[in-house]
């Protein structure tokens, strides 16, 4: 059953956001997106959902946004600062063994780097800012067990909408297959009238035959209502018709239980759909023909239905 279901809450220094969506699937199928971080949540929140979805295919998405920043532990790594110093020494002696006219140009003009004074081991904050690895940063840890409380709770609400959702559908959805089921109960009603008729009109269509063959001669009338019997034993559809009515009782009574019924309901369209082949099988009458195709097309159309129903 296609759903939809949101919620958003400021909890702590987080702004939370779970949205739920689903599309129609036989079974429960879940998908989490959420950041790496957050991971050690998915199989909670899969288990959260499963407690009030069973059909579909769900898809839960996390998002969690700082909305102040977290304390962490900034330091200078002086062993890396004290590396870039003896290299950049290193290379100020190398080139003052070349010319020293030239590197007091470099020195003073424009300087290996602004600010810097590598011979007395100086760097300035600008050139420490983008050398790498210079500083480490440690950030503060998570504190696990509050932001699955919190985001839990955010979850929570979002499946709510999501099941109300689902419940406004399923209500129209079980309308309509209500209307179908009485449709298919008056369909039942004109088999049952018409064909205990059949044998009747297959005994006169007999006699009429046989007496248009034989003439005046005498016809055996035991002989045409052992045929007739016979036609109506391979033509009987009542226990197909009590059956018939047997599914769609039971349907009704499905459609208005509580929890998940969409497995049961598929296994009742089945089993009326074998019922109405058997009575097209059996009986080849034009009216009866017809009826059995109007009650192929509602079982069809019902059975496209509940597969939007858990």
């Amino acid at each position: 059953m296609t759903g939809y279901g949101r919620a958003q809450e400021q909890v702590d220094n987080r702004d939370i956001l779970v949205e739920i969506r689903s599309v129609n699937s036989r079974y429960l199928e879940q998908n989490v997106r959420i950041g790496r971080s957050y991971t050690y949540m998915e199989e909670e929140l899969k288990s959260l959902l499963k407690t009030q979805v069973s059909r579909g295919k769900v898809e839960i998405g996390v998002s969690i946004t700082l909305t102040e920043g977290k304390k962490a532990d900034i330091r200078v790594n002086t062993d890396i600062v004290r590396g870039y110093l003896d290299a950049m020494q290193a290379y100020n002696d190398a080139q003052l063994e070349v010319s020293e006219e030239r590197d007091y140009r470099l020195m003073t003009d424009k300087k290996l780097l602004s600010g810097d004074d590598p011979a007395n081991g100086e760097m300035s904050w600008a050139t420490m800012l983008h050398l790498p690895d210079v500083f480490r940063v440690e950030k503060a840890q998570d504190d696990e067990d509050a932001v699955r409380t919190a985001v839990l709770g955010v979850a929570e609400k979002a499946i709510a909408a999501f099941v109300q959702m689902r419940e406004v559908e399923g209500e129209k959805l079980r309308a309509d297959v209500l209307a179908r089921l009485g449709t298919l109960a008056e369909c039942v009603g004109i088999v049952e009238a018409e064909a205990p008729k059949l044998t009747e009109k297959y005994r006169e269509r007999l006699y009429s035959k046989i007496s248009e063959l034989l003439g005046s001669t005498t016809i055996d009338e035991q002989r045409i209502l052992t045929e007739a019997a016979i036609f109506s034993e391979k033509t009987a559809v009542d226990e197909e018709t009590v059956r018939l009515r047997s599914h769609l009782s039971q349907m009704e009574n499905l459609l208005s239980e509580e929890g998940a019924v969409g497995r049961k309901l598929d296994f009742l369209v089945q089993e009326m759909n074998r019922e109405v082949n058997t009575i097209g099988s059996k009986v080849q009458d034009v009216n009866i023909t017809a009826t059995v195709v109007e009650m192929k097309s509602e079982i069809e159309k019902i059975r496209e239905q509940i597969q939007n129903i858990e």
